[in-house]
């Protein structure tokens, strides 16, 4: 008797020290665990289907792999796409080396570049720097080609060292967009224009700077100032940090290399125009620039210019767009502490972009200053990307997708968004 009560005992102590909600949860889970399944945390699945750690099968896909930074062959290969769609859409609705000829300045430059290469400047109409006529004569006298295959060349070459460039100093996705998303961009690196060259001379003096190479930097920047003139301001950039950095004899080295670029590119202007600020000065001798300073208020010339020339909904649509992305871009800037710890890192990069930027709603000329605005503001536009960064979609499928839509849509525009239908049906005719 003694012995069962103390069996009994042992049996009681031994169910009091579980608590009840030990025994609830695993009566549970040894009920449920017999009618479920059990589920690999780490993916694996059913049992007998989970691969060890060590295992050599490949991972299933995921969305990880389209989120990656673009490699610089992607960039690269986007770049061509851009290319091929763009060119095949002209010259399937229109002959593409007539658009060529009549595509901004195309025109204007083909005759500064035929009259650098003949060296006969009798008759000629001094408009826009001749930097980019300087290279074309110089290509086509050393390769026999016309000045159009030379602009065209140029051009096309140009435009993809400024993606590659651009990927080497602001990585993937900020090269991504930057080749994909601007039509102005693709109108000018397609069917020629200055601006490819300008931003490939800009960016590599980028480059050049961070690695230190100073000479060739301050060369690059004065190649850039008799592309573009607003060049200048890398040029002062790169003057201003070697000064803050007392590195007298870089500063005299590159202030050397500017001044004799500036004083070959005068001498020609001087002599058969009579003045070597021609260029310059065809700026002011338009018609819708005649007058008026070449900046102004802020914002000004854009609304006037908004209401005294009328233009299609689509191009205000676009031209808008830019100007508030632009301005965002700014406020940015401004307001995020990674870009400002960037401006700091990078002077002479933002002693270029602070002036260019407020130039390009400075710009005093009503006729230009909001249709032209998608156009000028091309070199700046990586900063403007990198400033909202941390909105950009970071989905490589997002820039494939958007690639040849918005080359089909550049050289629509290039073609004008009201003749694309009646150039279809001639074309299907």
């Amino acid at each position: 008797m003694n012995n069962l009560q103390a069996l009994r005992a042992s049996k009681s102590f031994s169910l009091n020290i579980l608590p009840i909600s030990y025994l609830k949860s695993r009566f549970w889970r040894d009920s449920l665990g017999k009618m479920m399944i059990p589920i690999d945390p780490g993916g694996g699945g059913i049992p007998g289907t989970q691969r060890a750690q060590d295992s050599s099968a490949p991972t299933p896909p995921t969305d990880n792999r389209w989120r990656a930074e673009p490699s610089l062959r992607e960039v690269m290969a986007l770049w061509l796409v851009t290319c091929l769609v763009f060119v095949t859409c002209v010259a399937v609705l229109r002959n593409y080396f007539e658009l060529v000829d009549n595509s901004g300045d195309c025109s204007a430059y083909m005759a500064v570049a035929s009259a650098i290469r003949h060296w006969n400047f009798h008759g000629l109409a001094v408009k826009h720097f001749w930097g980019l006529p300087y290279a074309m004569a110089a290509l086509s006298l050393l390769t026999g080609v016309s000045d159009r295959t030379a602009l065209l060349l140029i051009c096309f070459v140009s435009s993809l060292a400024g993606v590659a460039l651009a990927h080497r100093l602001w990585g993937g996705w900020i090269a991504g967009y930057f080749a994909i998303l601007s039509f102005e961009w693709m109108q000018r690196s397609y069917l020629g224009g200055s601006e490819p060259l300008f931003v490939a001379l800009v960016f590599g003096s980028f480059l050049a700077i961070r690695r230190e190479h100073w000479p060739l930097a301050a060369l690059l920047a004065a190649l850039a100032t008799v592309t573009r003139p607003l060049g200048i301001f890398l040029l002062v950039g790169i003057g201003l940090t070697l000064l803050w950095r007392r590195d007298w004899r870089r500063l005299a080295g590159t202030t050397a290399i500017g001044l004799v670029i500036g004083t070959l590119y005068v001498i020609p202007l001087a002599r058969y125009f009579h003045d070597p600020l021609a260029t310059v000065h065809s700026y002011e001798g338009t018609t819708a620039s005649a007058g008026v300073p070449l900046f102004g208020i802020p914002f000004y010339a854009i609304i006037k210019g908004t209401i005294l020339y009328p233009a299609p909904l689509t191009n205000l649509v676009l031209s808008f767009g830019w100007i508030f992305l632009v301005l965002i871009g700014i406020v940015a800037m401004l307001a995020t502490e990674k870009f400002r710890n960037y401006a700091r890192q990078h002077v002479p990069e933002m002693v270029f972009a602070a002036p260019y930027l407020l130039s390009l709603y400075c710009y005093n000329y009503p006729y230009w200053a909001r249709g032209s605005f998608p156009r000028f503001a091309i070199p700046i536009l990586p900063f403007v990307f990198l400033a909202l960064e941390r909105w950009l979609p970071k989905d490589r499928r997002l820039l494939w997708a958007l690639t040849p839509v918005t080359a089909v849509l550049a050289a629509s525009s290039a073609l004008g968004i009201a003749n694309v239908p009646g150039l279809i049906r001639r074309s299907l005719g």
